[in-house]
């Protein structure tokens, strides 16, 4: 489910809490960082689905506390609960994988009642749910968009809900927008997701790969680097800054399949989002000056990548 680049975010994180560490580092605690930081995100991908659900089911707990009433009124007889029955809701609630990552996680001990009635009734109140209740009949886009809408409309936008889930999962800062684009295919296509494997065995390979070159050739890197830098202190460059050009090195001379011009197009993109305004175009401009020079030397061996996933 997690994409290249939010792999390259994930080490580039991991790399980032090291160099706290001063080089003092036990065997394997850099991988098994690595794995806390994507176990992290999965456990906020459950409870974000958990969360979505249980606002759609809320309709039927509206439903019989309004019938349960002493003197109900008709329109507390008639609550409509077509949410409730969202045939894509039904197929996320029994997917067995579902069910497992629920039982392990436990969402329900941290979710928070009146959040979830407060974000039922703005839903309700809407113009999008009036019109999906209009509509008798069950359409597989509309059935994904009010799930969707529940999302990106009344959950994201929600100041409320956001200081909850900061509350709960220290990593929403760092993974909200991985988690919109999540959250997002994953409604295009629920049964397609394993919540037991947020990251398949080759993104995996490749996230620990790099993590490792990236620490083992720190000094290589930086003896590359170091002649490029002119009037610039290595001391005073932004800690992220180096992390990110050294995953670029790391990239271009020990991941054979993986384009010179991806990577560089991808270390821009993350400079410009987690570090400075400067360093988008710092990080372009040193990349691009190391990659001309080691394409100069030969030392950048690519195999074909038609076929690679990276």
């Amino acid at each position: 489910m997690i994409s290249r680049r939010n792999i390259r975010v994930k080490v580039m994180q991991s790399l980032y809490t090291l160099d706290s560490f001063n080089n003092d580092l036990k065997p394997g605690q850099a991988v098994n960082l690595l794995k806390k930081q994507i176990d992290q995100s999965r456990q906020l991908f459950v409870y974000l689905v958990y969360f979505i659900s249980e606002v759609a089911r809320y309709a039927e707990k509206d439903a019989l506390k309004k019938a349960s009433k002493h003197l109900p009124t008709q329109n507390d007889l008639h609550i409509n609960t077509k949410i409730a029955g969202n045939e894509i809701l039904w197929k996320i609630l029994e997917e067995p994988g579902y069910k497992e990552a629920i039982a392990e996680t436990k969402p329900q001990h941290f979710s928070e009642e009146e959040l979830l009635r407060k974000t039922y009734l703005a839903l309700i109140a809407s113009e999008e749910y009036k019109d999906y209740i209009a509509v008798q009949a069950r359409d597989k886009k509309n059935e994904k968009d009010i799930l969707e809408f529940i999302f990106t409309d009344l959950m994201l936008p929600n100041e409320n809900f956001i200081s909850h889930v900061e509350e709960h999962f220290i990593n929403w800062e760092d993974d909200a927008e991985m988690m919109n684009v999540l959250i997002q295919n994953f409604l295009q296509k629920p049964t397609s997701y394993d919540f037991n494997e947020i990251v398949s065995r080759e993104k995996w390979d490749f996230a620990k790969s790099l993590l490792e070159t990236t620490i083992e050739k720190k000094e290589l890197s930086m003896e590359l680097l170091k002649p490029k830098l002119k009037n610039w202190d290595a001391e005073r460059i932004a800690a992220l800054d180096l992390i990110i050009i050294q995953m670029g090195i790391c990239e271009f001379l020990f991941f054979e399949t993986i384009p010179t011009k991806v990577t560089i197009n991808e270390y821009i993109d993350l400079a410009k989002e987690y570090s400075t305004p400067q360093s988008g175009q710092f990080i372009n401009g040193i990349l691009d000056n190391i990659h001309k020079e080691l394409t100069a030397e030969g030392k950048i061996q690519k195999t074909s990548f038609k076929n690679s996933t990276f």
